[in-house]
């Protein structure tokens, strides 16, 4: 007997794992990793903190205690999004020369 599935999942997003090399999240019964060559915000952050997820809108991820927010989009395809991460806490887009 095949068990169905009726409705939609109603779990917000869930960091599954965190490795040396980046940080796993299931968000819509897919999981995703997040490098962090690419998302560096996660490397040196407290696990709580990393562990502490929210979905602050549609295709939307918040890290409150982080002030981290990335779109679903960022996470699929971050080469689209080359945002620069400066260690002193400050931001730039990539070739923008502005801080």
């Amino acid at each position: 007997m095949k068990s169905e599935s009726i409705g939609t999942s109603t779990s917000g997003p869930e960091v599954t794992d965190i490795s040396p090399f980046g940080v796993w999240i299931l968000y819509r019964e897919k999981e995703y990793f997040l490098a962090f060559d690419e998302f560096p915000w996660f490397l040196n952050a407290p696990i709580r903190k990393i562990f502490y997820v929210t979905e602050e809108g549609p295709e939307h991820l918040r890290w409150p205690d982080l002030d981290v927010d990335l779109s679903l989009d960022s996470i699929k395809n971050p080469g689209a999004f080359p945002l620069v991460y400066e260690p002193s806490g400050t931001y730039r887009q990539s070739g923008s020369g502005e801080y």
